[in-house]
């Protein structure tokens, strides 16, 4: 079957900067040349990636993709993104963990891994592409290359992968393909793609539905043309069965059955199931047998007596297995067949985590860990298995600093640690400094913003305060207006939900990291201050009916509250100390029509990434498994400096 790659005369209508590629062969030429195997490669097997910007598509894609294969039965019900399979994903409705799966077409078995598309969690992307030898780069038709679109293809392309692009959402009403299709264009020039990178294939999708087609102009019925691509365009695995045994652990899972389990790729040799081996880890060697071998299909982990190079695989039996280590067999010389360790790119963001030491810490009957001790090792047990999360010691034995991509992965964790019941405080989340050429610099960000043409103005303004700089302005058309602009990354941090209120839920904010710039001083985050309680008790509906004109609260009647403990937002820069328990004088005197009737205002409920966003510098989050409260660092009102004094305080010694 004959697929089609670039065409060059479409591009050229298309992409200002098709010269630059003028001295490339003949397109038809590259389309028709096929990745050649060798003797040692597994001509029955593929290994593919999928990656995205976040929600252009991918997890329904490989939904549909295992439906067509035949992965399930006719009459089998499979729940929508089958894939994210965690209480969380199905939650939020995003990808958190890259996973694996496979399916069968035509005979050839093709491993996919389905990759996460936020920004945050592009460490996953990083060491799971290892498992890969080619990419599927899905791009939204409508919305077109956006900044983690780029991350991931620039990965791709370091690796040497050969990419097939699919142009999905061609249903939407207002959809591009042929313009995007000029864009990503750009997008593999932009970053020096190799010639017979940058002559990538490419199909137009509809995932929602399991369509994929050549051309728009064709019918289309199945994915059948996409799965023909890949096993033309995407190389068989490659790896020697006779040669020694390696792999490469590239993720960590747990099974409730086996215990801990490694997953990565046999790069050389075979491996059979209670076969000794040798694990390498930073130079020291462990002896170990592998007691349970199995490798994908479909959803499903299949124990195997028997795999060899270039095939995906789950090892059970070595508990000090980690990412990044080197499973060998024990033939002379095994020693030194350590292969090199899995880096990723270095956090963007820390965050101060420490013990619960409210008055309230310990009271929730959910809560099982409470312990310094507890915490630091569950920290450690996620340092181990996800590359992108670190962990440092502070001043303080009770409080660690943890480093990562963004707020959300550290969200995320700290979800995951309340639901397991931990409790812990957390500080502002800061960005990551660096000393360039002798002087305090902080990170920028490009950042790229999509809304309707009526909201520019209070966007522009917004981002104004927080020292963004327009670069670029452009209206496509639609109605919208694509605003690009470089701001300081502390100022982007809590600045998303301001955004989504701003904009009405209707704008697109999408982020990259974007140099350095020497330190900016200090920037207040939250232009209200707080409503803080200054008495231990519980909240009363007249308390807080007669504090309404002050802000925003937190909470609701009947809430416990602590000295200290912030119950609202207040609606000047100043922060406020209130009484929230008081209650009605009562007396034995009766008085008609005296009484008010007690309207409150829907309060504005804080999750752990809201919150995380809201607080400054001389604030915390108190996460408990059934509360999550806002709380000043020093609680005694007496003692508490004013809010000004207290940030530049804080951000002065952070910087």
């Amino acid at each position: 079957m004959a697929h089609r790659t670039v065409a060059w005369g479409e591009v050229a209508a298309i992409s200002p900067r098709w010269r630059l590629r003028e001295a490339l062969p003949d397109a038809t030429d590259a389309a028709s040349t096929t990745p050649e195997s060798s003797m040692a490669d597994n001509p029955k097997l593929r290994n593919i990636a999928i990656v995205a910007h976040v929600d252009h598509g991918k997890t329904t894609l490989v939904d549909h993709m295992l439906r067509q294969a035949g992965t399930f039965r006719d009459n089998e019900v499979v729940a929508e993104r089958v894939m994210d399979s965690s209480d969380l994903e199905k939650e939020r409705g995003i990808t958190i963990l890259a996973k694996n799966t496979s399916v069968v077409w035509k005979g050839t078995k093709i491993n996919i891994v389905d990759t996460p598309g936020h920004a945050d969690f592009g460490g996953e992307v990083e060491r799971t592409l290892l498992m890969a030898d080619g990419a599927l780069l899905l791009v939204d038709a409508a919305e077109g290359p956006l900044p983690q679109t780029r991350f991931v293809l620039r990965k791709c392309l370091e690796l040497g992968f050969p990419v097939i692009v699919v142009i999905n959402k061609i249903d939407r009403s207002d959809a591009r393909p042929k313009e995007v299709h000029g864009e990503v264009f750009d997008l593999f020039c932009d970053l020096d793609a190799k010639e017979e990178q940058a002559l990538f294939p490419y199909v137009y999708a509809i995932g929602k539905l399991g369509l994929a087609k050549l051309e728009l102009e064709d019918t289309a019925t199945n994915l059948a043309p996409l799965f023909d691509m890949i096993l033309e365009k995407i190389p068989p695995a490659p790896g020697d069965a006779t040669a020694p045994l390696q792999i490469l652990i590239n993720n960590i899972d747990h099974d409730d059955y086996v215990g801990r389990l490694g997953i990565g790729r046999i790069v050389g040799g075979t491996v059979k199931a209670n076969q000794p081996v040798a694990l390498i880890k930073d130079g020291k060697i462990v002896k170990a047998t592998i007691k349970v071998l199995s490798t994908f299909e479909g959803l499903k982990r299949v124990p195997a007596p028997e795999l060899s190079a270039g095939e995906v695989l789950a090892i059970a039996g070595i508990e000090e297995i980690d990412v990044g280590d080197t499973i060998v067999d024990t033939s002379p010389g095994y020693e030194k067949r350590a292969l090199p360790r899995i880096h990723v790119e270095q956090p963007t963001i820390k965050m101060r985590i420490g013990v619960n030491t409210s008055p309230f810490a310990g009271k929730s009957k959910a809560s099982k860990y409470l312990t310094s001790r507890q915490l630091r090792e569950r920290l450690v047990r996620e340092v181990r298995k996800n590359l992108a999360i670190r962990m440092e010691e502070t001043e303080s034995p009770d409080t660690f600093m943890l480093l990562g991509r963004g707020e959300l992965q550290l969200a995320i964790l700290v979800e995951t640690m309340r639901r397991e019941g931990y409790e812990m405080q957390l500080g502002n989340p800061e960005v990551i400094t660096s000393v360039v050429d002798g002087q305090l610099c902080e990170p920028m960000e490009h950042c790229i913003i999509d809304v309707p043409d009526n909201f520019i103005g209070v966007v522009t303004e917004r981002l104004g305060e927080r020292r963004g700089r327009m670069v670029k302005m452009s209206n496509p058309g639609y109605g919208r207006a694509r605003l690009e602009y470089r701001v300081p990354s502390r100022g982007l941090i809590g600045f998303r939900g301001e955004f989504l209120t701003a904009t009405r839920g209707t704008g697109l904010l999408n982020t990259s990291f974007d140099g350095w710039e020497p330190w900016g001083g200090m920037m207040m985050k939250r232009q209200c201050g707080a409503i803080v309680s200054d008495r231990m008790g519980t909240s009363t509906p007249y308390a807080l009916h007669h504090l309404q004109a002050r802000g925003q609260f937190f909470l609701v009647p009947g809430v416990e509250v602590y000295e200290g403990m912030i119950i609202g937002e207040h609606n000047r820069p100043n922060d406020t100390d209130v009484n929230a328990i008081k209650e009605k004088k009562l007396t034995n005197v009766r008085n008609h029509g005296k009484d008010e009737n007690v309207m409150l205002a829907s309060p504005k409920i804080l999750s752990i990434e809201t919150a995380m966003e809201w607080i400054d510098a001389d604030e915390l989050v108190e996460v408990t498994p059934d509360a999550v409260r806002v709380r000043k660092q020093i609680l005694k009102v007496n003692m508490r400096p004013r809010r000004s004094e207290a940030i530049e305080d804080a951000q002065g010694q952070d910087a």
